[in-house]
């Protein structure tokens, strides 16, 4: 080759998985003058060749797995060097020479997977350095100075080491855009340091610790933050910071202690991946069926029982994974089984009993597993389908093939000069019996018909039946209809323009919902929509949804149906009332409301009675003066007396007797007739002659 003087024309070559050990390496290499890129890896180098030196135009160098211990020589005396790869060696800190850094365009080094237990020396003059990778080494600090000169970064790699802490310089990385920190004991790091990385599109926080303590208050500023992963942690439940992220892409919850997600992860809106595998999770809110363009969802290894899918699950169109194995489920919703992407279902180690019939209908799924369900039943495949998923052949040479018949007698029945078959002669004599029942049955049907057509001939000749325009009436519209009035429900002008009107159910009654309040819900009420609308001849049409709360109370519920039907009949419209419940709404009730509801916690009260507890009144009285002079009360055998005490007995069985006699008693408040089934069987008599009553 370097007789046709190809060599100093070539700008690339890979020697990768070669075996230089030993010293070898080709001399050649030296005559590649315009070399632009050298990969060795895996070539087993212990030192890095001579002949580098030569390639002054070399501006990508990747040695890769090799057994380097340092990386002294000729690099720094590589002008045009920007890449160096040199990960997964054995280099340790004094095999990293300080004059590399000393290169203007160097802007990618790699020392990830060796033996580093601090950062290079002279690292922060690389002015230039875009991409930076320490990960899994053994580095326990950051000096502060690093990222003083490197703010121009745009990716950096400090997983699997020994941190403790961060710098706070690293607030001025504002063009980072990759960050992983995976792997590092940052317990009592706060982080405060992210929400200043206004570029940032990745971070990687799997096991560092992270509670909800020592997490951002808020990532609001972060509006590029598309990858966000937080599994291997305690958190508890998802953190707050992360609702308020508009670019979230794909996030990772995955083995942490979560046991509820909150009703904000509707805000998630453009998340495609979403995994919540290995936590606490006993079921899913009914916000997930938002996510309309989540693609694979991963709730392997959590508590998920009966009800833990919601129903609308089925909403997810953009739908293409997914993953529940090692739960407690017993039934899926059928929804799931009508998201036409699915491509992966797992289900693999729950409870299931048995699969929805639709499951037959995934045209797109390549994966269904359901291995370890002990009582699992498949659902039949539909009848209409069978020749799709039944692929039987039911040919007689098919049939004598698998009895095991000799071949002769196979190819003998495919040519039809085989053995005459007596259990196809009785089938044939069967066929034919049949087909006389057939037409013993063809004619009592004949007859029926003709009777039928003479019955309503006669009916059409009569003129009694006959209606003004000539048209025979139907058989209800003879009856009389009562005239019912709706107009205290409803107004003369409801449904007459096109628009929206809302009306939510109070006391067993509509009433009207002002147009401001459209679109959010209470979660204890019951609503009517009506949608007013134009149709192709320009004619009014009517669209009734009655819309039901999740802890609507039952007047509520049928009160809203009731008056639903009230409007329709009140409209004449020939529509049908829709029932629509809280979390399960359907796609056309959406789009009433551009897809744009809300729920609000509460509601109006129950329209029923309530029966509230008799609260009884404690009261004292006291009987002044030691001679008193009254006369007993009508129908008693008591006499006056000059004892205070016994006035004061005396008092208390005339008030509990005569009624007027407690209520002319000075200061004494109007009473009434002590009752009979009173608790008290006789006031409570004081000192001094205080008489102490109970009244009811």
């Amino acid at each position: 080759m370097e007789a046709t003087g190809v060599l100093p024309f070539v700008r690339g070559v890979d020697l990768s998985g070669n075996d230089f050990k030993g010293g070898y390496f080709p001399e050649n290499v030296k005559a590649m003058t315009s070399l632009r890129w050298l990969k060795l890896n895996r070539t087993s180098l212990c030192y890095l060749p001579e002949e580098l030196a030569a390639l002054q135009k070399l501006e990508h160098l990747s040695v890769s797995h090799n057994n380097l211990t340092t990386l002294h020589g000729e690099l720094s005396s590589l002008p045009s060097l920007r890449a160096i790869v040199a990960r997964a060696n054995s280099l340790k800190n004094s095999g990293v020479p300080d004059d590399i850094f000393k290169l203007d365009d160097l802007s990618v080094l790699d020392l990830s997977h060796n033996q580093l237990t601090e950062c290079p020396r002279e690292l922060e003059n690389a002015k230039n350095m875009l991409v930076l990778n320490l990960g899994h080494n053994s580095i326990d600090a950051i000096p502060n100075q690093l990222f003083i000169n490197l703010t121009d970064l745009l990716y950096l790699d400090l997983s699997e080491n020994r941190l403790e802490s961060l710098p706070p310089q690293m607030r001025r990385l504002v063009h980072l855009q990759t960050l992983v920190l995976n792997g590092n004991p940052l317990l009592h790091a706060q982080l405060r340091q992210l929400p200043a990385m206004t570029a940032l599109q990745t971070l990687h926080l799997r096991n560092t610790q992270r509670t909800q303590s020592n997490l951002p208050t808020s990532l609001e500023g972060l509006s590029n933050l598309a990858d966000v992963d937080l599994s291997c942690n305690d958190l508890t439940w998802v953190p707050e910071c992360l609702y308020t992220l508009p670019s979230l892409r794909r996030l990772n919850l995955s083995s942490n202690q979560i046991a509820e997600l909150s009703l904000c992860i509707d805000q998630w809106v453009h998340v495609e991946t979403l995994n919540l595998s290995r936590n606490q999770l006993t079921s899913l809110p009914s916000a997930i069926c938002k996510l309309t363009k989540l693609k694979k969802l991963y709730l392997n290894s959590n508590k998920l029982d009966f009800d833990g899918l919601p129903s609308g699950i089925g909403k997810l169109a953009s739908l293409e994974e997914f993953m529940a194995a090692n739960n407690n489920l017993e039934l899926i919703p059928e929804s799931l089984c009508r998201c036409p992407k699915l491509r992966k279902l797992v289900l693999n180690k729950n409870r299931l009993v048995t699969l929805p019939e639709a499951i037959h209908f995934l045209t797109e799924i390549e994966v269904l597993d359901v291995r370890e369900n002990p009582n699992l039943v498949m659902p039949p495949k539909p009848a209409d389908r069978a020749a799709e998923w039944y692929n039987i052949d039911f040919s007689l040479q098919n049939q004598l093939r698998l009895a095991g018949a000799s071949p002769a007698t196979v190819a003998a029945a495919a040519a039809g000069s085989g053995p005459k078959d007596p259990l196809a002669r009785k089938m044939r004599l069967r066929r034919r019996r049949d087909s006389a029942q057939d037409d013993q049955a063809k004619q009592v049907l004949k007859g029926m018909s003709d009777v039928a057509q003479e019955k309503n001939k006669k009916q059409e000749e009569s003129a009694d039946t006959r209606a003004p325009g000539g048209k025979v009436r139907r058989w209800d519209q003879g009856l009389e209809k009562p005239r019912l009035d709706y107009s205290e429900f409803f107004t003369e002008d409801v449904g007459q323009l096109p628009g929206l009107t809302i009306w939510q159910i109070e006391n067993f009654v509509p009433v009207l919902v002002e147009e401001a309040f459209h679109g959010k819900f209470y979660e204890a009420d019951c609503y009517i929509v009506l949608k007013t609308f134009l149709d192709d001849s320009g004619s009014l049409n009517w669209e009734i949804y009655y819309w039901i709360g999740g802890e609507a109370t039952l007047d509520k519920k049928a009160c809203s149906a009731i008056h639903a039907v009230n409007l329709r009949n009140y409209l004449g419209a020939e529509c049908r009332t829709v029932r629509e419940e809280m979390g399960d709404e359907s796609e056309e009730f959406l789009q009433v409301f551009d897809n744009d509801i809300s729920y609000i916690e509460g509601g109006t009260a129950s329209g029923f009675y309530t029966v509230e507890d008799t609260h009884y009144v404690t009261r004292m009285y006291r009987v002044y003066g030691k001679k008193i002079k009254l006369d007993p009360p009508s129908g008693t055998n008591d006499t006056a007396s000059t004892s205070g005490h016994a006035a004061c007995a005396w008092s208390a069985r005339a008030m509990s007797s005569t009624p007027s006699l407690a209520a002319s008693m000075p200061g004494a408040p109007s009473a009434r007739p002590w009752p009979r089934e009173c608790p008290v069987a006789a006031p409570s008599l004081g000192e001094e002659g205080t008489l102490s009553v109970h009244t009811c």
